[in-house]
């Protein structure tokens, strides 16, 4: 990946979506599959919730704990969501966007999920989950969601540069043919092992 394609890429629009979403979110659907795997709504606000802290952690260079914030980016689990995830969720997650807003963000080394990597790369996987994630989360609720053309071009690109006999175990599924002519958030998607067909 070149500087170009990484640097400084705003994660509000995609955190404005993903925040759109929420009060869309029923008790009821806590527990409704959705696109991602095993996961459910439930287990996705979780992962969230724990996402939203660990990449702030990871913008600010410093290390996330266990605690009052929740743990780590890992696994979800419904069962730990926190009862005002409506409330705290949005507060996470704008406050992951301002970290990532800093230029010394996107600078040297940083670590995530117990996982080192340039801070540029890492950047652009946070902003995978934001954006990938959200649409399983509109998918599985029935709500509409779209996504702006420059996050959807640096996730295309980092996407693409994993072929299915590359892909990191458990990180993406196989990749999902689309016609070449498919809207750039159904490309994304296609990309990350989704089918952009699946319904609720």
């Amino acid at each position: 990946m070149t500087d170009d394609q990484t640097t400084m890429i705003d994660f509000a629009p995609t955190v404005h979506r993903v925040t759109a979403l929420l009060s869309g979110v029923s008790d009821e659907q806590l527990s409704a599959p959705t696109p991602c795997g095993t996961y459910s709504v439930g287990d996705l606000l979780d992962h969230f919730m724990g996402l939203a802290i660990g990449m702030r952690h990871a913008a600010e260079k410093t290390t996330a704990t266990a605690g009052p914030d929740g743990p780590a980016p890992g696994e979800g689990a419904a069962d730990r969501l926190d009862p005002e995830w409506r409330q705290e969720l949005p507060r996470r997650l704008d406050a992951m966007a301002a970290a990532w807003r800093e230029p010394s963000a996107w600078q040297g080394t940083t670590v995530a999920g117990g996982v080192t990597m340039p801070a540029q790369m890492m950047g652009v996987v946070a902003l995978d989950e934001l954006l990938i994630h959200g649409w399983d989360l509109a998918r599985a609720t029935g709500q509409p969601y779209d996504c702006d053309a420059r996050s959807a071009e640096a996730i295309i690109g980092w996407l693409s540069a994993f072929p299915d006999e590359q892909r990191p175990d458990g990180a993406f599924g196989p990749m999902v043919s689309v016609p070449d002519d498919a809207p750039p958030l159904d490309r994304a998607v296609a990309l990350s092992g989704r089918d952009p067909k699946w319904q609720a």
